[in-house]
């Protein structure tokens, strides 16, 4: 599967964006998906992932109650809608995928085969 992040751009603190991610190749609906992050001179870290079938998902705890992550199997697209943006959240953002036949959710990114290339978000104070 091939995967391509958008919707990143500046906005100030306490504003909104929505990331898209759309996947093509073999049926999206295979693949467990999720979305992380990597802010300047740091690592990469999980942000959110959600089950094949949309069913389950999983928040970082530095984003539950701003973050939530959705998916649209029919469309192959991957959705991360970011509310109350804090400059903290200031990161490149990548979308990934992994071949799945189970409904669980995976937070680490080893267990991820396909990525995106990232989508850059600022956030100003």
């Amino acid at each position: 599967v091939q995967l391509q992040a958008s919707g990143g751009g500046s906005v100030q603190a306490g504003g909104s964006l929505r990331l898209s991610c759309a996947a093509s190749g073999r049926a999206f609906s295979d693949y467990g998906a999720g979305w992380f992050r990597q802010a300047p001179g740091k690592g990469r870290e999980f942000v959110a992932a959600i089950s094949r079938a949309g069913l389950r998902t999983s928040v970082a705890d530095s984003v539950k109650g701003r973050f939530s992550i959705s998916r649209d199997n029919a469309a192959t697209r991957l959705f991360l809608q970011m509310n109350r943006l804090e400059p903290e959240d200031t990161a490149v953002y990548y979308c990934a995928a992994h071949r799945t036949v189970t409904g669980a959710v995976h937070v680490f990114d080893a267990e991820y085969e396909y990525w995106g290339q990232g989508t850059l978000v600022t956030v100003s104070s």
